[in-house]
């Protein structure tokens, strides 16, 4: 029956099976059956690539470690890579971000600012965010939700603001975008926010009727958009446990995330977190 299951998801989803087995979870899907350590085939990297669009987060198992040359290489297929962090000494490579529960090892404190998609101060935001976890420790997971459906679940009223709004970073010389806009591939609706590097709103951005958000509207907002992914006890997410040889390809303009409170645990009570990570630069600023 599971077979049966499985043939006619991927003939629905026109996947390939010859490349590799793929199936459904809470959100995107599990892969099996494709070293990226070594796969080069044209063919299989067009193939992940246009699985990535339809699911918006691909879950590989069994990748072993990837090395930071290779996380690159693997990064590269979906564009430019765009690095804006701190460069750890300990890092592979330039482009890779490590992030660990001991600063000896990586950076620490890292995604517990809020609910977030990567590079919301840039002008066009990370298309992608690809994470490989070197090191998994007992706890610390990492939560992600899909935005299309955030925004698709909105009551009315909060759906008629959001769309009157728009974000500005805290960064000083941070672009303005929309809170709610049309990803530049799916054309889904999606969301440009960060609810720990927003330093104001701006209603009706660019109209006569422009004005900007008070300090208490701005808080009720933020506080708003963070409701809306912990409502129902969470259920919009998918909290990833992560396990040895993890490597996620994730479309970051389609899907928020936030590290777990339990990523912070010590490394002396859960043991050595290590996670590494790139962006792809975006190529599209969002826009009504």
């Amino acid at each position: 029956m599971r077979d049966k299951i499985r043939i006619l998801f991927n003939y629905m989803s026109g996947l390939a099976c010859e490349f590799y087995d793929i199936k459904p979870i809470q959100l995107g899907c599990e892969v099996r059956g494709v070293d990226l350590k070594t796969e080069n085939r044209p063919e299989v990297i067009e193939r992940i690539k246009q699985d990535v669009t339809n699911h918006s987060l691909l879950v590989f198992k069994d990748q072993g470690i990837v090395s930071g040359d290779r996380h690159v290489e693997i990064s590269e297929w979906f564009g430019e890579l765009e690095s804006t962090f701190y460069k750890h000494p300990k890092s592979p490579h330039p482009d890779v971000f490590r992030v660990s529960n001991d600063e000896e090892e990586g950076c620490t404190g890292v995604g517990r600012t809020g609910w977030h998609i990567d590079g919301s101060f840039q002008p066009a935001p990370f298309a992608y965010s690809l994470y490989h976890m070197v090191a998994v420790p007992k706890k610390g997971a990492t939560a992600f939700a899909p935005l299309s459906k955030i925004v698709e679940g909105l009551p009315q009223a909060k759906r008629e603001e959001w769309d009157r709004l728009w974000m500005m970073s805290d960064r000083r010389t941070g672009p303005i975008h929309p809170l709610i806009y049309r990803h530049p591939v799916t054309k889904k609706e999606v969301l440009c926010f960060h609810l720990g590097m927003t330093s104001a709103f701006l209603y009706d951005y660019g109209s006569s009727n422009e004005r900007l958000a008070s300090k208490e509207e701005c808080r009720r907002i933020l506080k708003d958009i963070h409701e809306e992914f912990v409502k129902d006890g969470g259920r919009i997410q998918y909290i990833h446990e992560w396990e040895n040889g993890d490597f996620i390809i994730s479309d970051n303009l389609a899907v928020g995330h936030e590290a777990t409170p339990e990523t912070q645990i010590p490394r002396s009570q859960v043991g050595l977190r290590i996670l590494h990570r790139t962006t792809v630069a975006g190529t599209t600023a969002p826009s009504k």
